[in-house]
């Protein structure tokens, strides 16, 4: 079982960046790998980004556009998502999970959610 919290989401003007964070609990958080999702209003879930267990691979999403960075800390129990540029299509809910691939469905435990809006 794993417990995971994300934070760092907000309110931002576009152009403007953010970083959010996401602190897992309960398994041994350097044996899985971990992704970044987000899902817009009226869309389905979209794939951002995810890294192997030790960091050493990382995948991004087609829509990234080399604005998203995806990090890890080991030894904080922790991942983070570097978002620059942001523009009015970045507004969406982001979730951190447990898991691999470009496709919701490689992945196993979910957090609440972080709220980025992005306005113009």
């Amino acid at each position: 079982q794993v417990q995971l919290v994300e934070s760092g989401g907000g309110l931002v003007q576009a152009g403007g960046s953010l970083r959010l964070s996401c602190v897992a609990s309960g398994r041994a958080f350097g044996s899985y790998p971990m992704g970044w999702l987000r899902r817009a209003p009226g869309k389905e879930r979209e794939f951002v980004a995810a890294i192997s267990p030790s960091g050493g691979e990382k995948l991004y999403g087609d829509s990234v556009e080399g604005r998203f960075t995806i990090s890890r800390d080991n030894a904080k129990n922790a991942v983070y998502l570097q978002i620059l540029r942001l523009n009015p299509e970045d507004t969406a809910v982001y979730y951190c999970a447990t898991g691999w691939g470009t496709s919701a469905v490689g992945y196993e435990y979910w957090g609440q959610g972080t709220q980025v809006t992005v306005s113009s």
